[in-house]
């Protein structure tokens, strides 16, 4: 059991100090990429209708899940503040959490979290928030499963989708930590801003235009 512990340790050190190295355009970048990569599935019409009526939205390019009977998770992302078709910030996160249950193996996933009120929005203003609870998050409906929302979908504050190797669904997020991450605002602001700062600044960055662009295009696949 000492022998799993200490590989599964190595391993989220690992992927820790690989996401340690990343800047904000390559953030952004990996964003882009995960939006398209959605955009092309045959029912993100769903997802586009959410995004579309959404407050805000978050997106992590690779969130790292490792484990082997004790399991964890690790990955950094952006978000962006969505108010009358205009967008505004990005804001730079991490995002981690552990879980407990018979699972083995390593998996990465990119995530987009869609806001859907201001009391989602300020789970990403705080030094450190745990998401559920006053932050409640449900799987974001796909497909079908649009006329499916329940009375705890209703009050979620978060709607989170998932895309790993092409299985594109809903996934759930409760328990997980989301933090500032302070040392990318400064390196894209320029200075050191907090995240409801960043939130008020228009995306007008030539660097953002890009994701911008990629969001979008998705929202025009609403229904």
């Amino acid at each position: 059991m000492k022998k799993v512990l200490f590989a599964l340790m190595a391993l989220l050190i690992f992927a820790g100090s690989s996401f340690a190295a990343a800047s904000p355009e390559s953030i952004i970048n990996g964003a882009v990429s995960i939006i398209e990569e959605m955009s092309s599935e045959n029912d993100v019409s769903t997802m586009a209708d959410t995004v579309k009526t959404s407050r805000a939205i978050a997106i992590v390019p690779s969130m790292v899940k490792a484990g082997f009977i004790l399991g964890g998770e690790y990955g950094e992302g952006l978000i962006l503040r969505h108010d009358n078709g205009k967008w505004y910030g990005p804001s730079f996160y991490n995002i981690g959490g552990g879980s407990f249950g018979f699972q083995a193996g390593i998996q990465e996933v990119g995530l987009l979290l869609a806001v859907i009120n201001e009391r989602g929005v300020g789970a990403f203003m705080g030094s450190k928030t745990k998401l559920g609870g006053d932050f409640a998050v449900a799987a974001g409906p796909v497909g079908r499963r649009a006329e499916a929302a329940t009375d705890a979908q209703i009050k979620a504050s978060i709607y989170s989708y998932s895309i790993s190797k092409g299985l594109f669904a809903g996934v759930s997020l409760d328990g997980s930590v989301i933090s500032i991450s302070v040392k990318r605002n400064k390196q894209y602001w320029g200075d050191k801003v907090t995240a409801k700062e960043a939130l008020q600044k228009p995306a007008d960055d030539e660097r953002i235009q890009p994701l911008i662009k990629a969001l979008d295009e998705i929202i025009k696949k609403a229904n």
